[in-house]
């Protein structure tokens, strides 16, 4: 049924967003190699998360045999009831459009998304609502108390929904959030190079907690979305 992340609306404009990626919006649209970015969403700093499907027809019987409620018109729009508060839209598109032009080189831009983070307070309601009614594949579902985190990872294409939850705060039915994004550098060297002649505030590069990956974490220009950048062994 879902076939890829299509795009991500932020709250905001575009501005921060073409520092950030490296890349020039056009038609108001950000496009790495994997997923887009579209802005001006009133709500949270990440207002949408929006699948593509090849048949929206389809999907849309699928998901009320499946008794999610949506609403048609030139997308289709879970109900926030279903999707546990979360955002979240499909459209049809068979293929997603080129990458937006690199404002420098494409070894100082952002290749494209590794995952996005969603907090919740249950995490098996997530898998339920995730793998159960949205059919994405679940690929890892990990407690790690040092990291005081449960940690469950959806493929999608090639990235990752990565749906965590906090261990200390136990489980509640209160309502999820989309909360955080990890860009994928092909050169995590020059990226970090690039932001910082930019006036990005962003930490150093370190070590990441996947084998084989680098990070640095953005403080700025993210329009108050938790970012961070990774380079490395990034495919999942």
């Amino acid at each position: 049924m879902i076939d890829a992340l299509d795009h991500i609306s932020v709250a905001g404009s575009a501005t921060a967003y073409e520092t950030l990626l490296g890349r020039r919006a056009v038609d108001g649209r950000l496009q790495t190699g994997n997923v887009g970015l579209t802005f001006g969403a009133g709500g949270d700093a990440l207002s949408a998360m929006v699948f593509a499907t090849a048949a929206l027809d389809k999907a849309e019987r699928l998901l009320e045999r499946r008794a999610v409620a949506t609403t048609r018109s030139t997308r289709l729009d879970l109900s926030r009831a279903a999707s546990h508060g979360v955002p979240i839209a499909l459209i049809e598109r068979s293929a997603l459009p080129p990458p937006s032009p690199a404002t420098l080189d494409e070894a100082s831009a952002i290749s494209s998304l590794d995952h996005i983070v969603v907090r919740t307070p249950d995490p098996e309601r997530a898998i339920a609502f995730y793998a159960g009614r949205l059919g994405l594949d679940l690929r890892l579902d990990r407690s790690n108390p040092k990291w005081g985190s449960r940690l469950l990872f959806f493929r999608c294409g090639d990235l990752v929904i990565e749906i965590a939850h906090d261990l200390k705060k136990g489980v509640s039915d209160g309502p999820d959030q989309l909360w955080g994004l990890s860009w994928r550098a092909s050169n995590i060297a020059s990226v970090n190079a690039r932001l910082k002649s930019a006036g990005v505030d962003v930490s150093s590069v370190r070590t990441g907690r996947r084998p084989g990956t680098e990070v640095f974490s953005v403080n700025s220009h993210t329009e108050g979305v938790p970012t961070i950048v990774i380079g490395g062994l990034t495919h999942w």
